[in-house]
């Protein structure tokens, strides 16, 4: 368990290395501001490729929003999108520490079984504890659409909003609940968000890297023997509880 510990942290090192600062951007709401953006990443990927976007996406038009709000729904999915999967990353490394798959004075769920993997965990909470689970983000996510201006509608893609008193179990934000980031200039927050965007996509490969070695054994070659096997199926989150084609 030790030896996957440090091979996750190192293969994820450098997911977390933040670029060179480059100048501060407003909200995307054209494709030349996306172009922009792109190009001002300094980070190695970023000078090698640059603008990329294989699959047209910049000039679409999804339900009929017009494409800058559709450009600003995708810029804000991606920047979601990379938030999951850095805390899945992590959630998997410490989900593999004895401290939290080890035995427990008190349990952190019926049925719990010290010694299983972060997919097996999942698997084994009570079905009642995964909707209670579901219910908080789907929550916090709707909480993250009352937004003015919406990302769609000239708002800054990512932004989530001060939730702190909406309601009466609301005692923090869910963004820098402590204020740590309240002074920073334009300048180091348009860094941080270009910084959040780098390590999502990297983070989102590092999941799926471990995902894909953990289903099919020596799909990822730097990973092999280090993530066990798990033959469930991780897209379908139920599969241990119902099944509606069964």
């Amino acid at each position: 368990m030790q030896k996957i510990i440090a091979a996750l942290a190192l293969s994820g090192a450098a997911a977390y290395v933040a670029p060179v600062a480059p100048k501060a951007t407003t909200a995307l709401n054209s494709k030349a501001e996306l172009e922009a953006l792109a190009m001002s990443n300094t980070d190695a990927l970023g000078q090698s490729m640059g603008f990329w976007d294989p699959l047209g996406l910049a000039d679409g038009d999804f339900w009929g929003l017009g494409n800058e709000a559709t450009i600003g729904y995708l810029r804000h999915a991606e920047i979601k999108h990379g938030r999951v999967a850095m805390a899945a990353f992590l959630g998997f490394i410490a989900g593999c520490t004895p401290l939290v798959s080890g035995e427990h004075k008190f349990l952190p769920y019926r049925g719990y079984v010290a010694g299983c993997t972060p997919q097996e965990q999942w698997a084994n909470i009570p079905m009642i504890g995964k909707l209670q689970i579901l219910t908080a983000v789907g929550m916090l996510e709707s909480y993250g659409e009352i937004l003015a201006p919406h990302y769609t509608k000239g708002g800054l893609p990512g932004y989530y909003p001060p939730i702190k008193g909406k309601r009466p179990e609301l005692i923090f934000n869910l963004y820098d609940p402590f204020n740590f980031f309240e002074g920073d200039s334009a300048e180091k927050k348009a860094r941080g968000r270009l910084t959040e965007v780098n390590n999502g996509r990297l983070a989102m490969l590092g999941i799926f890297s471990i995902i894909s070695e953990a289903t099919v054994p020596g799909s990822v070659p730097a990973l092999k023997d280090m993530i066990p096997p798990y033959d469930g199926n991780v897209m379908i989150p139920f599969s241990g509880d119902f099944s509606i084609f069964s």
